[in-house]
């Protein structure tokens, strides 16, 4: 008989965790504002909020924590980062952030001014907030099947060359400072790009002489996608599809939360000396002397061996593997969720899920309520109250997709607790129909509102 499949890893340290009743969680998600961001962990049973931060480390990253080196300046757990980004990336440059959003504040502050326009796949919020910050504008530029949940395209984080090509003929080159590929494309749900649309949006910049960075805080998750749905990388090894990757872009802002599977930490990775030199004035301005950039020595050792582990292929396959067994569960209870699977996240369909509740109460957002309050699961919505409003107008901007989404935290979970998640959504699934009436907002920033907006029953 064929063997099934098993972790390739065994678990070493548990974290207990509590159940709490149903009145309980009610009364908590109240006291919050109905904003999950606002709980408290310990009043959360599964936690599927974020993937960033919140993956388990491997004895041999504990092992880096143990000897990393703490020196101000030159640490040796600096150079073995570089060396290790060097080696995987084939980018000679590198800047230590804190955390992902650090890294996109350096280096925008180096390249984006007022009135620049940003294209790029469904900017993710902290990308997109940085760009509306300095007064720039962010510009979808997205295939029109990322859209359509129920499609199965198999790179629905692919640009589409028409839309990218008539911005840059729409605007002056010098009105245009970077281009940005997000992989995987977490706004459209969590969505690999091919490497034949990476290569040939990088042939399109080149042409208009535009710069191309990577968003690549899932870069890993990306190359196991181009590996097991692009035929002719099929026997290509995950790092050698990485390299290719890094290949045809300038530099990159990386969340090493995420592929390089440590609890902090961030990087900036350039080809060019001379936007590195100009980036390096804002990282000491902002996050520390040039060899730590807000990081202990322990951190950028850890983050380096995490690099290493996330590339590695089995490691993907039971990652990876695990988002798609939610996603089939989901499936099995007719459950609306962005097709095919991502790689970090199975992102459910608000609005064909809540067909009674209308788009101004927040669907995505009553639906994360709603799992909550049924099983003490905390996800997050990638909606409406993401999207923040028009910084023109002020009206709330509608995009095209609704979701939530379930972010699974790396080698955290078994199956039995995605089975949990998935019975959870089914029962709120049998009673959709009598959710009609949703949120609305009590309070709320001028920007990047959802981390602390408080809202109100309807």
């Amino acid at each position: 008989m064929e063997l099934p499949y098993a972790e390739p890893y065994k678990i070493k340290v548990i974290e207990n965790i509590r159940k709490s009743s149903r009145q309980e969680r009610e009364q908590w998600i109240k006291e919050s504002g109905y904003n999950l961001f606002k709980l408290r962990s310990d009043h959360v049973f599964i936690d599927l909020l974020t993937d960033s931060g919140t993956g388990a480390m491997s004895d041999e990253q504990w092992s880096e924590i143990m000897s990393g080196d703490e020196s101000y300046a030159g640490s040796r757990s600096y150079f073995k980062l570089l060396d290790t980004i060097n080696e995987l990336l084939g980018m000679p440059y590198f800047l230590p952030t804190h955390q992902g959003r650090a890294a996109e504040n350096v280096l925008f502050s180096a390249l984006i001014k007022k009135g620049d326009v940003v294209p790029g796949n469904s900017h993710f919020d902290t990308t997109k907030g940085h760009i509306e910050f300095r007064k720039a504008t962010a510009i979808d530029c997205t295939i029109d099947e990322a859209f359509d949940t129920k499609g199965l395209h198999p790179f629905k984080g692919n640009l589409d060359l028409q839309k990218l090509e008539d911005v840059f003929k729409k605007y002056q080159k010098e009105k245009i400072p970077v281009c940005i590929i997000t992989v995987t494309c977490n706004t459209s749900g969590g969505q690999p790009v091919s490497m034949k649309n990476i290569r040939e949006v990088s042939e399109l910049c080149k042409k208009y002489g535009i710069k191309l960075i990577f968003d690549a805080a899932r870069f890993a998750e990306n190359a196991f996608f181009i590996k097991t749905r692009e035929e002719e990388y099929k026997n290509v090894c995950i790092r050698d599809i990485v390299k290719e990757m890094f290949s045809y872009v300038d530099g990159a802002t990386m969340s090493s939360k995420k592929d390089a599977i440590v609890n902090i930490g961030g990087f900036i990775a350039l080809r060019e000396k001379e936007l590195f030199e100009k980036a390096s004035v804002y990282n000491i301005m902002f996050e520390g002397y040039l060899t730590y950039g807000g990081l202990a020595g322990r951190d950028m050792a850890a983050l380096s061996q995490g690099l290493w582990e996330g590339t590695n292929f089995h490691y993907l396959e039971s990652r990876i593997g695990q988002v798609a067994y939610l996603g089939e569960k989901l499936k099995e209870y007719n459950i609306p969720i962005q097709e095919p699977t991502g790689g970090h996240a199975v992102f459910v369909d608000a609005r064909l899920f809540l067909p009674n509740l209308p788009k101004e109460q927040f669907q995505a957002q009553t639906l994360a309520i709603e799992l909550y309050k049924e099983g003490g699961v905390r996800g997050v919505e990638i909606g409406t109250l993401l999207a923040d409003r028009d910084p023109q107008t002020r009206e709330n901007r509608y995009p095209k997709l609704e979701l939530l989404r379930l972010a699974i935290p790396r080698r955290v979970y078994t199956n039995n607790h995605m089975d949990y998640v998935a019975a959870c959504l089914a029962n709120i699934y049998d009673r959709r129909n009598d959710i009609t009436t949703g949120y609305k907002i009590a309070k709320e920033a001028p920007i990047m509102r959802h981390f602390t907006v408080e809202l109100e029953k309807m």
